[in-house]
């Protein structure tokens, strides 16, 4: 699907939005932002982290992230969920691509598009996302030079 110029203009400015979202993680081994967009307004954000109330430590004396860490695009759906908002036809500005576990909340939450800056070590989500009917646009080394 061709992109106008100005919808480039504005992936672009979520997706900044979202690295610097990504930057408030405490995770050591990535940051990753996410924020939700309908109707050119953003309705929710979110980051990699530990849920509310645990300790701001996502990874484990050995370097492995703790099995309770939440993903950014989760952490954002979740907040759309205690909000009155809904994520029904909203675009998901996101640094990395999404995981299979994520990408079904994603589905579920009736995001429709997705645009992403980096791929993840494993497409399945991605390609889940595809079968399931939404659009995926990565905006590769968009922002490195920013």
């Amino acid at each position: 699907m061709k992109i106008s110029k100005k919808q480039q203009k504005f992936d672009k400015a979520y997706l900044r939005i979202a690295k610097e979202w990504g930057k408030l993680s405490h995770c050591n081994r990535k940051q990753v932002g996410a924020i939700i967009v309908k109707d050119r307004m953003i309705i929710s954000d979110g980051y990699n982290g530990t849920p509310s109330g645990f300790e701001n430590k996502c990874e484990d004396n050995e370097g492995s992230t703790k099995w309770y860490v939440l993903h950014a695009e989760a952490n954002a759906i979740l907040k759309v969920a205690r909000s009155t908002q809904s994520c029904q036809g909203a675009t998901l500005y996101i640094t990395l691509s999404p995981c299979k576990d994520c990408s079904k909340l994603i589905h579920q939450a009736g995001i429709t598009r997705v645009v992403f800056q980096n791929a993840y070590k494993d497409d399945a989500g991605v390609q889940f996302l595809k079968k399931a009917g939404v659009e995926i646009t990565h905006l590769e080394n968009i922002l490195h030079n920013e």
